[in-house]
């Protein structure tokens, strides 16, 4: 049923549209989190400017209704998902890149503008824009900021926090806050811009963001390894991190495997336990991957290969990229997103395993293995009722094991609404009501993605 404020809504906002077809909202009404809950919204708002998503805000803010901010809608966690009755603000219209400065080394874009297009633009100048999330040409970068996302480079880069200059927000009474600045050393006050970033649109509305770009890096040199069992592999991984100054170094077990090959038949093998991929495009990258590959060897890895050719290396990477969209043919899946320290990697990689076979299910696990974050994906019959039981226990198993090797919840992916409920295990009571006053402060009337992340 219509909500009896949508049309004053449409009065209130004139040139921007608003939707309330059921069919409309349903679509925009969830992420990539199949099995994170979602509730049925009242309307959905297509912002175009600062003054619509400002609007917005202030018309929910008087009336208790709770907004909920999303852009592509590429989320892992549910934190775009709707809440009954809330209003959808779709800030994917707002897509704009307004600036690049090569000299200040910085863009400044709207929220809607998609990862890939800025990497793109960028290189138009010689420069970079280094975060690099697998879903980098559908995911928007408000929505990078909002989850503080991560990706494969991340291990030499950063995530996308690290590459936050300054921000736009809109706050839920209407309020235009700018935060950061261009100066690389700024301790005056608060650190707002840390604080918003990886908020999950619980604080405000991301309306600009300026980003730090960085010099087009060289062409990488490209590793690949195969191990006959993940311990060995995780030995390799983490003498490779530990020796060598890498820019990525990403894992892959062999359900990954055999479901990647399935999908693109790029003669992988398929009957090794393991295979790991690593990178280098620091100076002497040919020399140090030399090294890294004998360090493999040592470790007991095998059939290695190494090339100097971006090409064959964007090929091998792509295998990798693909992981999660191969295993999503095989049935229905559930992600999970968890990091540890890197020494406590193999520990963890053989937890996962021994999870799979205590709860028989299937566990195709990959992800960034240098920096400890791992994406051990369960896949079951989303039809039975016992097969999704297990898989909410094995997954249930795996975050638990990542919190008992010291590590986290989410490593890039965000909370959402997915997670919600491990945040105290998290974190502890304290912080987490500290968490829920600061919120406080930002969103009085608690009207900004209410339920999610903390």
């Amino acid at each position: 049923m219509t909500a009896p404020w949508t049309q004053a809504l449409a009065t209130t906002l004139g040139d921007c549209p608003v939707e309330t077809d059921p069919d409309v909202l349903a679509a925009y009404g969830r992420d990539q989190a199949p099995l994170a809950p979602a509730g049925v919204a009242a309307a959905l708002v297509r912002a175009r400017t600062v003054e619509h998503v400002a609007a917005t805000l202030r018309f929910a803010n008087e009336r208790g209704i709770p907004v909920v901010t999303r852009a592509a809608g590429t989320g892992l966690a549910g934190g775009a998902n709707a809440i009954d009755g809330c209003i959808l603000l779709s800030v994917k219209g707002m897509d704009r890149i307004i600036s690049i400065d090569p000299g200040a080394r910085v863009a400044v874009v709207e929220p809607g503008v998609l990862n890939g297009v800025l990497v793109a633009e960028a290189a138009a100048h010689g420069l970079h824009y280094a975060p690099d999330p697998s879903s980098r040409d559908i995911s928007t970068i408000g929505g990078n900021i909002a989850t503080n996302a991560g990706g494969a480079c991340c291990l030499k880069y950063g995530v996308t926090g690290d590459h936050v200059a300054a921000l736009q927000v809109v706050l839920a009474d209407g309020t235009l806050l700018r935060t950061g600045g261009l100066s690389r050393k700024n301790v005056a006050g608060l650190d707002l811009t840390r604080l918003l970033v990886g908020s999950e649109g619980t604080l405000g509305v991301f309306v600009e963001a300026t980003v730090r770009l960085v010099p087009k890096p060289r062409p990488a040199s490209t590793l690949v390894a195969f191990f006959d069992t993940l311990t060995a592999a995780g030995n390799a991984i983490a003498a490779l991190a530990a020796e060598h100054e890498l820019s990525l170094l990403e894992v892959m077990d062999r359900t990954t495997l055999c479901a990647v090959e399935a999908l693109v038949h790029m003669q992988l093998d398929t009957s090794r336990a393991a295979m790991v991929l690593a990178q280098s495009d620091a100076p002497d990258a040919a020399l140090a991957m030399a090294a890294a590959e004998a360090l493999c060897l040592e470790h007991g890895g095998s059939d290695t290969a190494l090339t100097d050719d971006p090409s064959e290396g964007k090929m091998l990477l792509a295998a990798r990229r693909l992981a999660l969209p191969a295993l999503e043919r095989l049935g229905t899946t559930l992600l999970d997103d968890v990091a540890v320290p890197r020494p406590a990697l193999v520990p963890l990689l053989e937890r996962i395993g021994r999870i799979g076979e205590e709860r028989e299910v299937v566990i195709g696990t990959f992800g960034h293995a240098g920096d400890g974050n791992l994406h051990p994906t369960v896949v079951f019959d989303g039809t039975d009722a016992a097969s999704r039981e297990r898989a909410y226990a094995a997954f249930d198993d795996i975050v638990r094991a990542a919190l008992a090797l010291g590590g986290t919840i989410t490593g890039e992916h965000g909370v959402g609404s997915l997670k919600r409920g491990y945040m105290a295990a998290m974190v502890g009571e304290a912080e987490l009501a500290l968490m829920r006053r600061i919120k406080a402060c930002f969103d009085p009337n608690g009207i900004l993605n209410p339920g999610k992340a903390y």
